[in-house]
């Protein structure tokens, strides 16, 4: 065969390879990985198990949760989860999902508050907690944030989030910018999103609660937020603590707009 021929095969084989030899980036790596896994997301058991709570009479009162209101009306839960936080009359205070979920079963059921917000994560009526917030999350999939800034405490409790954001200390001088304030980071391979500004569907704020594949576990946005502080090595806020809502305010208005994916899975 001519020496010209057998180049012009070469780059034919050349051309035919290497579109598919062409190397990943670790973000569609990780991308494909969950997307194989969305399928069987074990988040389904837990959303399965929060619906269940919600229609089920318990605690001292024998009642269930199905007038509690968390913000939209008694009983209604479509379209709740993407505009919480916010301000609520009856407590005077800015709650989340979980504390509001907290709220609703001391008062509706009888259940003890302050024994639930000390209970550690995944144990007790603290994992009943996140079940319920898992399927209530699930109940506004793919609609869209849309937090109020009406009233003067949500407005506060925005600036508030947005300065605890930036905030730097702990031995290492973190802050929630640090990861999350600048272009190109990384962590472990993943990249992290800007959250000082939308970051888009399903990205930060509008991928929680999600299962996490690397420990098994239901992790609510409460717990994320702990998480964030052990890395900055803060103590744990305590749960429904004004800090952890005030971040999850600026978070959420900062994704206004954004689709919901949650409940997600993460690596």
């Amino acid at each position: 065969m001519k020496k010209a021929s057998i180049l012009s095969i070469a780059a034919v084989l050349a051309l035919s390879v290497t579109p598919t030899m062409a190397q990943k980036t670790a973000s569609q790596g990780i991308d494909e990985y969950r997307a194989m896994l969305q399928d069987g997301n074990p988040a389904d058991l837990f959303e399965a198990k929060g619906e269940d709570l919600w229609k089920k009479a318990r605690g001292p009162k024998n009642a269930s949760l199905e007038k509690c209101d968390l913000g939209k009306g008694p009983g209604v839960v479509k379209g709740a989860f993407v505009e919480l936080p916010r301000y609520f009359a009856d407590t005077q205070r800015m709650q989340d999902l979980e504390s509001r979920l907290v709220t609703c079963m001391e008062t509706l059921q009888g259940l003890n508050g302050a024994e639930i917000a000390k209970t550690p994560y995944g144990k007790g009526e603290m994992a009943n907690v996140t079940a319920l917030a898992t399927w209530i999350a699930a109940e506004s999939k793919g609609q869209r944030f849309n937090l109020s800034q009406a009233h003067a405490q949500e407005k506060t409790f925005y600036e508030v989030g947005k300065r605890l954001f930036f905030q730097r200390g702990g031995p290492h001088d973190f802050s929630c910018a640090s990861c999350h304030g600048e272009e190109g980071k990384r962590i472990r391979l993943q990249d992290l999103p800007i959250l000082s500004k939308n970051p888009g569907d399903g990205v930060g704020f509008a991928a929680w609660p999600a299962y996490r594949v690397s420990n098994g576990q239901m992790w609510s946005m409460q717990l994320r937020l702990n998480d964030c502080y052990r890395q900055q090595r803060f103590p744990y806020p305590g749960f429904g603590s004004d800090a952890t809502i005030a971040l999850s305010t600026y978070l959420g208005v900062n994704a206004k707009g954004a689709a919901s994916i949650a409940p997600a899975i993460k690596r």
